[in-house]
């Protein structure tokens, strides 16, 4: 599990960074919540994530974990892909799509500390 969320942590950081070189270069820079999101929630937190679970192996084997672990990554790109496209369409209905992985990814959140709390000891 430690290995599987460093591996897509750093698929979600080149998309970050592609997409903020893309908006330095065309100078659109509406999409800078999406660029800071996928920084923060796939790159940073699943990073971390990714090497808490490999401190704590014994959090990564559970049913939680990969529980969590498929909320994040379906979610994540369900919410930031409908938040790009409400923003580069402007069309509030994707705002539903953004909601759904919101909440997914919360569930998912929810899970993992769930997870810590149950499986890791001082």
């Amino acid at each position: 599990m430690a290995g599987r969320c460093l591996r897509i942590a750093a698929v979600y950081f080149v998309i970050a960074i592609v997409l903020g070189i893309v908006m330095g270069i065309t100078k659109a820079f509406s999409y800078a919540s999406v660029h800071a999101h996928l920084n923060l929630v796939g790159w940073v937190s699943l990073a971390i994530i990714g090497l808490i679970y490999r401190a704590y192996p014994q959090a990564a084997e559970t049913t939680m974990a990969k529980w969590h672990f498929w909320l994040h990554n379906l979610c994540l790109p369900v919410m930031q892909g409908c938040l790009f496209l409400m923003l580069f369409t402007q069309i509030e209905s994707f705002v539903v799509g953004a909601i759904i992985g919101s909440l997914g990814l919360g569930v998912g959140i929810v899970l993992f500390a769930c997870n810590l709390w149950k499986h890791v000891s001082d």
